[in-house]
């Protein structure tokens, strides 16, 4: 028998090729339609692996979640946590930064995805292993999700596209703060995340105190 002119569906294929749609066209570009398309298929034959959307999307928080890197969160005491904390926190960032479009999709729905589950269990034990109570530990894990979702979504230098002495003006403390990051080299962005990070891991460490 010769072999299947298309690959077999199943969950993950489903999921993978979702991530696909969302990735080139946004969050509103994945219907059941445009994924059924995508993959060469009927779309009541996704039905056959996903019940409908919603799966679908606990489907794709599974995927996505499972390319952050647990590992700095696993490292035993006496550990530095607060660089595990941030090598945690870059490449969940990072994550996000190659899949954008999926923020709106997954960022307010409920936590069901198996892997979803396991990293905020991950990062909760590991912030009780650096000496946080649990209270604070959520707080702190809400905190990271802030700030990597935020900045992960946002692009503060893509927003002012002048040159920087246009605004002067009428702006010119805006004018000037421009001018002096421009004068440190590109990478704004990346500047004020690992600012914005090194203040909340400074703010961790004082309530370990």
């Amino acid at each position: 028998m010769g072999r299947p002119s298309r690959p077999l569906l199943s969950r993950d294929v489903i999921a993978r090729a979702a991530l696909d749609v969302v990735d080139e066209y946004g969050a509103d570009g994945l219907t059941m339609r445009a994924l059924a398309d995508r993959l060469g298929v009927k779309a009541a034959s996704l039905y056959n692996h996903v019940a409908g959307k919603d799966e679908l999307l606990d489907a794709l928080a599974e995927l996505v979640n499972e390319e952050i890197d647990l590992t700095p969160l696993r490292r035993p005491a006496p550990a530095d946590w607060r660089q595990d904390l941030a090598a945690y926190a870059r490449g969940y960032r990072a994550v996000f930064l190659r899949h954008p479009n999926t923020i709106a999709l997954l960022a307010r729905r409920r936590v069901e995805a198996g892997r979803q589950l396991l990293t905020y269990d991950t990062l909760l034990a590991a912030l009780g292993r650096a000496g946080l109570a649990p209270a604070d530990a959520a707080e702190a894990a809400a905190a990271l999700d802030y700030l990597v979702l935020g900045s992960a979504l946002e692009t503060f230098s893509a927003g002012f596209t002048r040159d920087a002495a246009s605004y002067r003006p009428h702006q010119p403390a805006l004018a000037g703060a421009l001018e002096a990051s421009a004068e440190r080299g590109p990478g704004l962005d990346e500047r004020g995340f690992e600012l914005a990070l090194r203040l909340l891991l400074d703010g961790l460490a004082a309530r370990t105190a």
